[in-house]
């Protein structure tokens, strides 16, 4: 007999990758904390602390390390709002499956991208 093809993961399947993606969340939002005290220098002393012949210097790298602070940030942010809808598909029972195929994206590449929507062979041809 010719085994059915399943089109969702069971109800446990999904708790172990709500699970999961739950730890990536909460370290993925303190990863994002961080990085936004790093831009408003809310745990930092500045250039105001240094002596003068410093400061041009450290305002420069300062500005530069902001700048990165905040592209940093805003790819955490995207990584965040990505696992926060990874989250509603496990409630809506539609959490991977292929939005291209509408096959079942492998375990294993869910279990190192847990909000992926395409399968691996779509990711590639779209590349």
């Amino acid at each position: 007999m010719a085994e059915v093809e399943k089109t969702r993961y069971s109800d446990a399947e999904l708790a172990e990758f709500k699970t999961l993606i739950l730890e990536k969340l909460k370290k993925a939002k303190a990863d994002y904390d961080l990085l936004r005290a790093t831009i408003t220098h809310t745990a930092d002393n500045d250039t105001e602390d240094t002596s003068p012949t410093f400061k041009v210097l450290e305002e420069g790298a300062s500005t530069l390390s902001k700048e990165e602070s905040g592209r940093l940030a805003q790819r955490q942010l995207k990584f965040i709002q990505h696992l926060e809808a990874a989250l509603v598909r496990i409630e809506n029972k539609t959490y991977g499956i292929c939005r291209e195929t509408g096959k079942l994206i492998p375990k294993e590449r869910l279990r190192i991208v847990p909000h992926a929507t395409l399968c691996i062979e779509v990711k590639e041809n779209n590349k």
